[in-house]
């Protein structure tokens, strides 16, 4: 892109490049590019499409658009993602937040009434920490720790616990599960949104997950569970009587990982449906 181009060609251009790339939304993903790369307003974008477009901005927009095209997700290209309403940083070894994770901030949420009561909550495989701050907004009263074996994921979260205003009432921990737990830890709530995909799957993922995902948040071994045997081994030790585990699993888990945790002893609560149909949680307690 060269020349004193008007910005509604300078965008057209860059949604055909995404499109024959096969970016599923190229006109949205080109849009949020220009915000970032011109600077100018949503509202500017759409309604100003006959305002030239400096050869310098052509060239910062070019940039981010093979970037893209690349099939780098936009979210990771802008260093963010928005989850729950709230603003999260993102780093090379976090997961990049997806909206169906909302499904378990709300049936956790649905399970743990009273939001003012003093709860401590644990997040194991914490990334971002998008699901332990999400709970952390809606339960004033909780306290929270985080445990990731990516270094580089407990530093994202606890600076997005920081930029949240959440650092007083959370902490965050490297270490791989429950290694980096001291003896007799009691919790009131494990949210979990542990790797999940099969091992022979993930070659067959879209470039977007495959290629900038961490590996090691998407692999759940030969057939995609060994995380949840872990969680259901451990749970009773690390739940106080009644506490409260709900994971997150792939499409057609649910029951496999519900028979899990009955195994265990637990009490599955209830398997819940994402917004697309898909089963993506189970929640179970501790009894007694």
């Amino acid at each position: 892109m060269s020349g004193p181009l008007l910005l509604r060609d300078v965008l057209k251009t860059a949604e055909e490049r995404l499109a024959a790339a096969g970016c599923a939304s190229p006109r949205l993903d080109v849009r949020l590019l220009a915000e970032e790369a011109l600077g100018w307003s949503r509202t500017a974008l759409l309604l100003d499409g006959d305002r030239p477009v400096s050869a310098e901005a052509q060239a910062a927009l070019a940039t981010l658009v093979d970037r893209r095209a690349a099939r780098e997700p936009v979210s990771r290209i802008l260093g963010k993602r928005e989850f729950w309403s709230l603003e999260f940083r993102l780093a090379p070894d976090t997961l990049d937040p997806r909206p169906d994770t909302e499904t378990l901030v709300e049936t956790a949420l649905r399970h743990l009434p009273d939001g003012q009561r003093p709860r401590r909550l644990l997040d194991l495989g914490t990334g971002s920490g998008c699901i332990l701050l999400a709970l952390l907004s809606e339960l004033p009263g909780a306290w929270g720790l985080g445990v990731d074996i990516a270094p580089g994921a407990a530093r994202a979260a606890a600076a997005n616990a920081k930029a949240l205003g959440f650092a007083s009432r959370s902490a965050f921990l490297v270490g791989s599960w429950t290694d980096a737990l001291g003896a007799g830890a009691r919790f009131d709530a494990i949210v979990s949104n542990p790797p999940y995909i099969p091992a022979a799957d993930i070659a067959g993922l879209e470039p977007e997950v495959r290629t900038f995902d961490p590996m090691r948040a998407l692999d759940g071994g030969a057939d995609g569970l060994d995380p949840y045997r872990h969680l259901a081994a451990v749970a009773g030790d690390l739940l106080l009587p009644s506490g409260l585990l709900a994971v997150e699993h792939g499409a057609g888990q649910g029951a496999d990982v519900a028979a899990l945790f009955a195994a265990a002893g637990l009490e599955v609560l209830e398997r819940v449906d994402d917004l697309a149909g898909h089963d993506r949680v189970v929640a179970a307690r501790r009894l007694g």
